[in-house]
């Protein structure tokens, strides 16, 4: 395969596990076993305990998916429900899976670059949309019908979005639905961030229960701050499109971890009380990155998340933030993520506010704004 270096995952693996202060983190605050396992009622330590560790369902542990479309997805059933070790084999298998050479894909960047590179990988013809600061990053409908061609097969978004923190709204998704339906058009919606934050106008619905030809995808990693367990999953409507994408997972991971299928059922079952905590993280981490923005106006400015745990800021200086977070890195182990890992050629970096340690990495980097700016 001819692919394209995947520059926002190769750029984390160089500092990701050597730096200590992550203020570009793209997940929530993480639990450990024992606190998750705490959480577990008599039906699921049995299951844990008895667990014996041979290979799962392809589809994913029945009910597992049964408690993912009731939690996330309540008018469908664990029968639209396939679950992937990880949101990252939910995108190759889903895009690779159903993308054709003479398929023409739009898609809303700058965006997780797999979102972009699978299509492109399958030989599809590929429009981006960007997303605008001028319109509060919001998607814009009529950018999207100008797109639209006679082969047109697919419109791929993610919200809340990554990098931005913005979000979708109801009335915006009905009319993308109404757009894609107009057209005969599929919808892939990244919506792993969903639930983390709170949006001014409320959550959409998840676009699989809003759209016949919409798949949706969801992880662990994210909202719920369960990275490690590599649990992710998409619904779908159509179930014969999952047996399409099903049999490209085969050539995949071909099935999940046992252990990590048994974690994500006790996590999902505990969705309300985990998102609680998660969402009062961020909070209060906003609250401080709202007073930062104020004092230093001057050089940073942002338009605030309405969700996930990302925002994207625009750094005002003759200095490349390639080079601000190098030396930033360097000098305080706190590491930002600049816009070129996105493809995005202008002066603005990806900070994340999910993580408990926020604070003190935000405070070093004020002492190294002081000292260096």
């Amino acid at each position: 395969m001819n692919i394209n270096k995947f520059k926002l995952e190769e750029y984390l693996s160089q500092y990701e596990f050597t730096s200590p202060y992550l203020l570009c983190s793209s997940d929530a605050e993480s639990f450990s076993m024992h606190e998750i396992l705490s959480l577990a009622d008599k039906e699921d330590k049995d299951l844990w305990e008895n667990l014996r560790l041979g290979y799962t369902e392809t589809y994913g542990l029945p009910k597992l998916r049964k408690q993912i479309a009731t939690s996330l997805f309540p008018s469908l059933s664990d029968n639209n429900i396939l679950c992937f070790a990880g949101a990252e084999e939910g995108i190759f298998a889903s895009l690779y899976a159903l993308c054709q050479p003479e398929d023409h894909a739009i898609i809303l960047t700058p965006c997780y670059q797999s979102l972009l590179e699978v299509p492109k990988l399958k030989g599809a013809d590929v429009t981006e949309v960007p997303l605008k600061e001028e319109n509060q990053w919001r998607i814009n409908l009529e950018d999207i019908q100008k797109s639209i061609k006679k082969n047109t097969k697919w419109v791929i978004i993610n919200f809340p979005h990554n990098p931005t923190g913005q979000v979708i709204s109801e009335e915006e998704l009905k009319s993308l639905t109404h757009l894609c339906d107009k057209h005969g058009l599929w919808l892939f919606s990244d919506e792993v961030y969903r639930l983390l934050g709170t949006p001014s106008d409320g959550w959409a619905k998840p676009a699989a229960e809003t759209y016949s030809k919409a798949i949706s995808l969801g992880v662990t990693s994210k909202a719920f701050g369960l990275a490690g367990l590599r649990v992710g999953w998409i619904a779908c409507q159509d179930t014969q499109m999952l047996q399409q994408i099903k049999q490209m997972k085969d050539y995949l991971s071909i099935c999940n971890s046992a252990p990590a299928e048994i974690i994500s059922l006790i996590a999902l079952k505990n969705k309300d009380f985990i998102l609680k905590r998660n969402n009062q993280i961020l909070d209060d981490n906003l609250l401080l990155l709202d007073q930062f923005m104020l004092k230093y106006q001057e050089k940073f400015r942002w338009v605030r998340p309405q969700g996930g745990c990302v925002g994207f800021v625009e750094y005002k200086s003759t200095e490349s933030v390639d080079h601000f977070s190098a030396r930033l890195v360097k000098e305080k182990g706190v590491l930002l993520l600049p816009a070129s890992n996105y493809d995005y050629n202008k002066n603005y970096f990806r900070i994340g506010f999910g993580r408990k340690n926020m604070p003190e990495a935000l405070h070093r980097l004020e002492e190294f704004i002081q000292s260096n700016c």
